[in-house]
């Protein structure tokens, strides 16, 4: 299947502790139906002090499920994605808009 959501996206979380953050997609792993996105799903994980790396507690983002974004339109809007054939090629659009992304 076709990914709805790929990295680099804009998107809204739709669901949970985040609702209505925005941010931008940095990884996206299919097979368990999770992305990470910056800023959302923030936890705190401790790190023991290296000789390379300071230790402490460091915030890091969380992988968030799929099914509780949504992607951006031009309007800043939650959309949902469409796939079409345009000259050939399978691209995403929103249903918003109509607009590719």
């Amino acid at each position: 299947m076709a990914a709805k959501l790929r990295k680099g996206d804009k998107v809204v979380v739709l669901a949970g502790k985040d609702k209505g953050k925005q941010g931008e997609i940095s990884s996206v792993d299919p097979k368990a139906g999770k992305a990470v996105v910056d800023g959302v799903n923030i936890a705190i994980r401790h790190t023991r002090q290296s000789q390379t790396a300071q230790g402490g507690r460091i915030p890091q983002a969380m992988p968030i499920q799929l099914s509780n974004l949504a992607l951006l339109d031009k309007n800043g809007k939650a959309t949902r994605v469409g796939f079409r054939e345009e000259d050939g090629k399978k691209v995403r659009f929103a249903k918003t808009t109509g607009e590719t992304v």
